[in-house]
């Protein structure tokens, strides 16, 4: 199972982030976990400086802008 991880504070464009996330799991069929990560020195520990963040199974793949479900579901595809 594949762990998807959304990095922000919970504003609008967080949960946006996390809406594309649970729908690019659907497209890419896949079977993965989509977490919402709030805390700002978990955030930070990753390397994350600029939200919203998007970590694939412990990898940081997004800062700062919200990817498409497309574009999600192909980097979970390629991975």
């Amino acid at each position: 199972m594949r762990t998807i991880e959304v990095l922000g504070s919970g504003c609008p464009n967080c949960r946006r982030l996390e809406a594309n996330a649970r729908e690019a799991v659907v497209m890419a069929g896949v079977e993965a976990e989509v977490r919402h990560v709030t805390d700002p020195r978990e955030i930070v520990g990753r390397g994350v400086m600029s939200t919203p963040g998007l970590v694939i199974d412990g990898k940081v793949v997004s800062t700062g802008r919200i990817p498409s479900a497309g574009d999600i579901a192909v980097w979970l595809s390629q991975s």
